[in-house]
């Protein structure tokens, strides 16, 4: 009978590993560098080096692990294709084929913002919930949709992806994805920065941000710090902030309907007040019979990843 599986999530720095019982208990979790060198050719036969050590120091036998799931920065068919991974230097390749192959087990992958989303349903933010979205809110805005208990992934893997939906028609910046008003834009950490020059460019008004932008250090945890303390301008920069991100989660729930939307990524650790601001515009954009929509935090931190691959297998 197979007692576990492996759980995988591909970053652009590191790889990180979870051994799983079959119950979905994490026995063990390791890192290995993302060797990303020869158009990231090394990635994959070093996954499958890991894992197959990781057996033999644990004497574990091939009959006895259900398999391998694992997350990566790319759009991923449901065949395992990756079409395209820029951050990994991958443009198309078969997951499950070249990974199974060196591995002789089954395998199953998909993108990593999906399997994030699928962590924090069965062991996280959205536990207890079928219907779910996930918005991580880190350098850019990810995403992962959960609906009964399933990933959205879409005809070429690229479902989820909300931080490109289109927000501002007259944005002369250009987003990282060539498109110009796109919700990243201002509703990441870089997109709160951006915001919050805008505004103190904009105002003569008294802020402790302006000695963070004077010295290099302003960001969106001195936005949130800010926040906290009572400055007027930093509590203004906030609500842009969460009107933008409200309005975003309002479109997507007159699509999806989800019962939680559960915020995870760097901005989160600003804790509830995130949630505050938030909620607060997306009630007032959001149609009827999706009011009731919850906002949590997320619980697993970088864990996400590896969870929602070990769930991947085990379903």
């Amino acid at each position: 009978m197979s007692q576990y599986c492996f759980g995988i999530d591909v970053g652009g720095t590191t790889v990180k590993i979870g051994l799983f019982s079959s119950e979905g208990t994490v026995l063990e979790k390791w890192e290995i560098p993302t060797r990303k060198e020869n158009d990231g050719s090394n990635i994959i036969p070093d996954v499958a080096n890991a894992v197959l050590k990781k057996m033999e120091e644990k004497k574990i036998e091939k009959d006895a692990v259900i398999g391998v799931g694992i997350g990566v920065p790319g759009a991923v068919d449901d065949a395992g294709v990756v079409h395209r991974a820029v951050n990994l230097g991958w443009d198309v390749i078969d997951i499950h084929h070249e990974l199974g192959n060196l591995l002789q087990m089954p395998v199953k992958a998909a993108n990593d913002a999906n399997v994030a989303a699928l962590g924090e349903m069965w062991r996280g933010g959205g536990e207890g919930c079928l219907n779910m979205v996930l918005a991580t809110i880190g350098t850019g805005v990810g995403g992962g949709i959960i609906v009964d208990g399933k990933m959205i992934t879409g005809a070429t893997g690229a479902g989820g992806e909300i931080g490109h939906i289109h927000l501002v028609d007259d944005e002369p910046d250009t987003c990282g994805c060539g498109n110009h008003g796109c919700l990243e834009q201002y509703a990441s950490a870089t997109g709160i920065v951006r915001i919050a020059k805008r505004k103190l460019a904009a105002t003569q008004s008294d802020s402790s941000l302006r000695k963070d932008l004077e010295n290099g250090t302003l960001s969106a945890k001195a936005v949130f710090d800010a926040v906290k303390a009572g400055d007027t301008v930093a509590c203004e920069i906030a609500e842009e902030f969460g009107s933008y991100l409200g309005k975003g989660l309002a479109a997507i729930a007159g699509v999806v309907n989800p019962e939680v939307f559960v915020l995870g990524g760097g901005v989160s650790k600003a804790g509830e007040i995130l949630c505050t601001y938030v909620s607060k515009y997306y009630q007032k954009y959001v149609f009827h019979a999706s009011k009731e929509a919850q906002f949590k935090l997320a619980k697993l931190g970088n864990d996400a990843g590896i969870y929602g691959a070990a769930k991947l297998i085990l379903d």
